[in-house]
Parts: structure tokens; C-alpha cells; sequence
């Protein structure tokens, strides 16, 4: 059991998760049943699942994976430099994003997406591919790199998932990076989607005010939370109330830790949640005017049906809508990749369908 444990803990760090002219490249349609959309979702109720038939092949890989340039353009990353973020480095891994020119105005309302835990903003590798798909389906709708942003908040090493836990500068490097967006854009709203500890890592970016990281400094202030500036909020595959596996493994990891990890408490209620996710879910509906969750009960790195103590942990509290999945292959990663439209769906129409 702790062998099987410990693996599942590894795995956690797999959570997470247009042409280049003007880029600086750096080192940084199976029709779907409509669920149920309700100002609240109570916590017991059953989720309303869809079930999608797929090639054997599909069921292997999930789906072919896109391309697109990682990168910022030289028209953001000179913003960047010039209005105080330079020190940030958000481009010190793979990025995303940015006008061509300064008469490249936004048309939609931009997107921030916002990876998970050893995963990247964009890649060519599965489970490393961050929101590579999502970001090639919404340029395929219109979409343009002005309109949509994305940097790695941290290592994209799966060797180190297990460390990877919310940290002071992972949540301020987030939160750093909503503002600079809209500073930016000069967007009065923006829309946030998440995966898996990006889902967490966003929520608490969002909510901003006080935390705490004995590991980096103790107490902290993100600052005044960004409810009124986000439109839609999608969280996709998160751990809202912590993994079942972290429990196994009595917290031993950063990531499971029960101050600022996954913990999930030891009894119903549930007694002794992780301290960052009792703050997230002391509250409820400040991730944006919509909030929407989309997950799968064969989550195979949540696990166990994505039940902890008789919750659903990717629920979030207080949530618009969801979409859910209960066959393969939409799994952790799936639930992201193979749900592009429906994203889009959410944050431009609020609907989930």
C-alpha cells in the first residue's frame, strides 16, 4: 500500500497539469450531452456524467497533440521589461502571448491559463503539453495571441512533483501575472482557466490576502482579491479538497503537506484540511462572475472516482456549472486536452455545453 501510495504521490506532479513572425522565441467532435447549470451545485449531489465513445487509438494517446510557438512577443515581452516585471522572468521557461504590434487591439476578452503541477504552458509533450490544444483551438476561433497568455509558474520537472506544494513565489509569480496581463490589455475583466494545482494555485491568486510559507519568509499579503476583474473562472481537474493519495501518505511530501499542500484531512467535515485549502474554501464564488469546474470520475491521478470523504474534490464551492466525464479517455490530462471546446464554451458563452 505505501509503494502504491508513494507512486500516486509522484504522479501528482503529472497534476497539474498562428505564424512566429514578431515572436521572441525563449526557453520559457462527438456531440456532448448539456449538464445541469445552477447558481450553486450542492456538494452531494450527483454528478451528471457524459460518456464518450473513442477510437482505441485515441484511448492510448487521448488526441494528437498541437504546436504552437513558445514564446511571448517582442511587443509584450518590451512591456514586460519597461512597466516593472522584468524581474519576474516569466519568459525564463516556455510562454504565451502578446500583441504583434501596437495596432493589434484585443477583439475577445483575454485568457489566462494556468498550468499544473510540473507542467508547462505549452509543449509538445503529453502530460508536458500545458494548454498547447487549447490554446490551438481558440486560435482556430478566432482567437489571437493578444487575446490569450500563459507562463510556467514552475519546475516542469515531473522528478520533482512531489516538492511542488503552494509556495509564496508560486502564488506570487501567479498573481504577478494576472495583473500584468491586465495592466496590459487594459481589459476591464479577464478570463482564468486552470488545471489541476493551477486550479488551487489560481483560486488563492485570485482571493489574494494573507498566507503564509514557513519555507519562504512565514506571512505574506497577496493583496486585494481580483473577483471583480475576472469574468469566468474554469477549473479544470483540480484537487479543491485535497487527494485521497496525500492522505496515504500521512503528508510526508511538500505537496501533501497539511500546511500549504493537498492534505485532505483525516475524518469526515473533513478535520485537518491543508491550511491553503481551508482558506480557498472558507468562502465561496470569488473566482469570477462564472465559475465553472470540468473533471471525470477515471481521473487516474486524483483517483478514486474524484471522491474525498463523500466530496467531489474538483468541485469548487459556489460553482456556475460543470461539465463531467465518466469513461475514457478522459482522464487528468484528457479532461484538459480533449475539452477545448468546451472551455471556450465557458468562458466566452457561460454555457457548458
Amino acid at each position: 500500500m505505501k509503494a502504491f501510495a508513494m507512486a500516486s504521490v509522484r504522479r501528482i506532479g503529472l497534476l497539474s497539469l498562428m505564424g512566429v513572425i514578431g515572436y521572441v522565441i525563449v526557453s520559457c467532435s462527438t456531440a456532448q450531452e448539456p449538464v445541469r447549470i445552477s447558481s450553486r451545485i450542492p456538494e452531494e449531489t450527483p454528478p451528471q456524467t457524459v460518456t464518450e465513445k473513442t477510437s482505441s487509438s485515441e484511448k492510448e494517446t487521448g488526441t494528437e497533440l498541437q504546436s504552437v510557438p513558445s514564446g511571448f512577443t517582442s511587443h509584450f515581452a518590451t512591456w514586460l521589461q519597461n512597466n516593472g516585471y522584468g524581474s519576474d522572468n516569466f519568459s525564463n521557461i516556455a510562454c504565451y502571448g502578446g500583441r504583434t504590434s501596437s495596432s493589434d487591439n484585443p477583439l475577445n476578452q483575454p485568457v489566462i491559463f494556468i498550468h499544473g503541477n510540473s507542467d508547462r504552458a505549452v509543449g509538445t509533450t503529453f502530460g508536458q503539453n500545458g494548454w498547447t490544444n487549447s490554446i490551438s483551438h481558440f486560435q482556430s476561433q478566432g482567437y489571437k495571441s493578444s487575446e490569450m497568455y500563459a507562463m510556467t509558474w514552475g519546475s516542469a520537472n515531473a522528478a520533482l512533483s512531489a516538492q511542488q506544494y503552494h509556495s509564496r513565489p508560486y502564488l506570487t509569480r501567479v498573481r504577478r501575472f494576472i495583473e500584468a496581463v491586465l495592466a496590459y490589455t487594459g481589459a476591464q475583466k479577464v478570463d482564468i482557466i486552470g488545471h489541476s494545482m493551477g486550479v488551487t494555485l489560481a483560486r488563492k491568486a485570485i482571493k489574494g490576502g494573507s498566507a503564509s510559507d514557513l519555507l519562504n519568509g512565514g506571512a505574506y499579503n497577496l493583496g486585494s482579491p481580483l473577483s471583480s476583474r475576472v469574468d469566468a473562472f474554469v477549473g479544470i481537474a483540480g484537487a479543491n479538497w485535497g487527494l485521497v493519495s496525500c492522505y496515504q501518505t500521512s503528508g510526508s511530501t511538500p505537496t501533501c503537506a497539511a500546511t500549504n499542500g493537498l492534505y485532505p484531512g483525516y475524518a469526515i467535515g473533513p478535520l485537518g484540511l491543508s491550511n491553503i485549502l481551508q482558506d480557498l474554501n472558507s468562502s465561496s464564488s470569488y473566482e469570477g462572475a462564472y465559475r465553472y469546474s470540468i473533471w471525470s470520475t477515471v481521473d487516474e491521478i486524483i483517483g478514486f472516482a474524484n471522491l474525498v470523504y463523500g466530496r467531489y474534490t474538483s468541485r469548487i464551492p459556489g460553482q456556475t456549472g460543470e461539465k463531467v466525464y465518466s469513461a475514457v479517455p478522459y482522464g487528468h490530462f484528457n479532461c484538459k486536452d480533449l475539452t477545448t471546446q468546451v472551455q471556450l464554451n465557458m468562458v466566452k458563452f457561460h454555457t457548458t455545453n
